[in-house]
């Protein structure tokens, strides 16, 4: 091999060894996997958490037409004017939802107590991870306008509404879901003794 040619190989040799332009696009490609997945993490917490306050502003302003005796009464705007029955009540509560969460999905138990102290909240997954609504009902309670010192029985109510959020981001060891098929089941809950109306 002549003298130049090899001299013109190693000068091709540092300048290659100089050159930097493809490194960052290597660097990129080692980091963005990651990177990427943590930022979809991070939205689709923060949707679940808007999700999730959300179904809360739903549950106060849907216990507040039982707590005020709308819902027993046939208010025109709750109901359509005859006392609530719980398909009409779902869909007072279906009324009040955004777009990002919909009424398909939503589950509603409404149950009434005799005390604060007999209020039981119990897991409505079952061993399957799916969401066991058998004992979810509408009993919206009575008055609270009691007279002397009689008790006023049934006029303590739980609204609960339940809502399965599918999880999309659920590798690199980040799972939040608490059901099945990737599924995060959102819970608010309203607990108030209904007015004497």
């Amino acid at each position: 091999m002549p003298f130049a040619s090899i001299v013109a190989f190693r000068r091709l040799l540092r300048r290659f060894r100089r050159n930097r332009e493809g490194s960052v696009a290597v660097q990129f490609m080692l980091v963005a996997p990651l990177f990427f997945a943590l930022l979809f993490a991070i939205v689709e917490t923060a949707l679940m958490f808007f999700a999730s306050q959300i179904l809360e502003t739903v549950a106060q302003q849907s216990a507040r037409a039982i707590m005020t005796g709308q819902a027993q009464n046939g208010s025109p705007s709750v109901c359509g004017g005859s006392p609530c029955t719980p398909a009409t009540f779902k869909s007072y509560v279906c009324s009040q939802i955004p777009a990002i969460l919909t009424c398909n999905n939503l589950s509603v138990d409404v149950q009434n107590y005799q005390s604060f102290a007999n209020i039981t909240i119990t897991n409505p997954i079952d061993s399957n991870g799916n969401l066991n609504s058998s004992n979810f009902g509408y009993n919206p309670g009575a008055s609270s306008a009691c007279t002397g010192n009689v008790s006023c029985s049934n006029s303590i109510v739980k609204v609960t509404l339940y809502y399965p959020w599918q999880l999309f981001v659920t590798g690199l060891g980040y799972n939040i879901s608490s059901m099945a098929n990737n599924q995060r089941l959102l819970t608010a809950v309203a607990v108030f003794r209904n007015e004497p109306y």
